[in-house]
């Protein structure tokens, strides 16, 4: 799953009251009075998402008489750029929608409030995990309140493993099991994968990847996941698309039967039985592929600039925002799951009701809580490109794969510095 397809808003990705009770927000921890004006800006949540925000922002004036919140929606396209550019021209809205590795070059900066110091209570409230993604490796402190998580199962072919002699009820759950049913799909023509790795494959595989403020995903054990990779390539068990720069056609290639596996979400399931009844019919689900043990978790959450002209309304907003009970209601509307310690105890998270998109819910919530996220927050888009280029080039044998992982660790470096 390329991270972007879920960080780029909710209307564009996959887990869709709760009587849950969230933490008070009347304590901000920081100084000053909770009033007054501020401005709040998501990503790409319109209009999809308007009654739940409004009510939200509703809610929060109510309980604080005095304040005002002005909700103000970017587009998921150029997002990034247009938030790069509010901070060079000192204009960040007072709360901010963004991605751990959107906080990096800012927090980096000097720009976003430090919540383990101005909210010294604040962080039991959240999964120890999510807190720790918006964290800054050097820098110290936390820097956004986690907001929506995701993660998600593992979906295959049943049929086609079946076609390959291979077993339909035993998929591969790590990556040496990745490799060798690859393999056999491919002897019988058929392709297990339609994408090269991310970064967090990667992680995912046991590879370190950032260390000593450097990057050094092509250690050993990095060669040794793209050797693997093309080893697969070779015997056909990746698609040739998949290695076209930026390409997002996988989940398609899926759906169209032409690939036996891919990453998903709960969100899936409903596409396939509406949109492929016949791969629906044959689906089977399974957990993440991983040799840590641990699953990839995907997350968004707000920041607060220290450009805010009032940090204790914000600050105090923020937490509303992402307490139990708004993120709870929250993710029974859309396709994500609550980051706050107390939210994956709702039944919604931990009682199957015999649907499967219940039970990769419940499973879901359930890996959420040991999940990692493993692209490092210094990891950028331009850095991901440049690892992408570098693996189509060790695909297609125009270099090899530590020649490749040297080239792209050195791009990289040289776009950390």
């Amino acid at each position: 799953m390329k991270r972007r397809t879920f960080l780029a808003g909710l209307a564009a990705v996959p887990v869709a009251g709760c009587g849950l009770s969230g933490t008070s927000s009347t304590t901000t921890g920081g100084t000053g009075q909770v009033t007054g004006e501020i401005t709040f800006q998501t990503w790409s949540l319109k209009p999809k998402y308007t009654d739940y925000v409004n009510g939200v922002v509703d809610a929060f004036q109510k309980q604080h008489q005095g304040t005002s919140v002005k909700w103000v929606d970017q587009p998921a396209d150029g997002y990034l750029a247009k938030v790069m550019a509010d901070a060079s021209a000192g204009s960040l809205p007072d709360v901010i929608n963004v991605p751990p590795d959107l906080s990096f070059p800012l927090a980096k900066a000097g720009q976003l409030v430090n919540l383990d110091e101005s909210l010294k209570d604040a962080k039991p409230e959240y999964l120890g995990n999510a807190w720790q993604a918006f964290e800054i490796p050097g820098k110290g402190g936390c820097y956004g309140f986690p907001w929506y998580l995701n993660t998600g199962p593992i979906f295959y072919n049943k049929a086609l493993f079946s076609q390959a002699g291979l077993d339909p009820d035993k998929p591969p759950t790590n990556f040496k099991e990745l490799e060798e049913q690859a393999l056999k799909l491919a002897a019988k023509k058929i392709a297990i994968l339609g994408q090269t790795p991310s970064i967090a494959d990667f992680g995912l595989y046991g590879v370190k990847l950032f260390d000593n403020d450097k990057f050094t995903f092509n250690e050993p054990k990095g060669v040794e996941f793209v050797e693997s990779y093309k080893r697969m390539y070779d015997a056909g068990a990746l698609i040739p698309e998949a290695l076209t720069q930026n390409y997002t056609g996988a989940g398609a290639k899926f759906m169209a039967q032409q690939t036996a596996l891919n990453p998903g979400s709960a969100y899936d399931l409903g596409k396939f039985k509406t949109d492929a009844p016949s791969l629906y019919a044959n689906i089977g689900i399974s957990t993440p592929i991983t040799n840590t043990g641990s699953a990839n978790m995907f997350l968004h959450g707000v920041s607060v600039p220290k450009s805010s002209k009032n940090q204790a309304t914000a600050l105090a907003f923020g937490r509303f925002v992402t307490n139990a009970e708004n993120q709870v209601k929250f993710a029974k509307l859309a396709s994500i799951f609550p980051s706050t310690s107390k939210g994956g105890d709702d039944p919604y998270f931990t009682t199957e009701d015999g649907t499967d998109e219940a039970r990769v819910r419940v499973a879901a919530a359930k890996q959420l809580k040991t999940a990692v996220n493993y692209t490092p927050v210094q990891f950028s888009d331009q850095m991901r490109e440049a690892l992408l280029q570098q693996l189509a080039d060790a695909m297609l044998g125009k270099k090899s794969p530590k020649q490749a992982l040297n080239d792209a660790v050195a791009e990289c470096n040289r776009l950390l510095k």
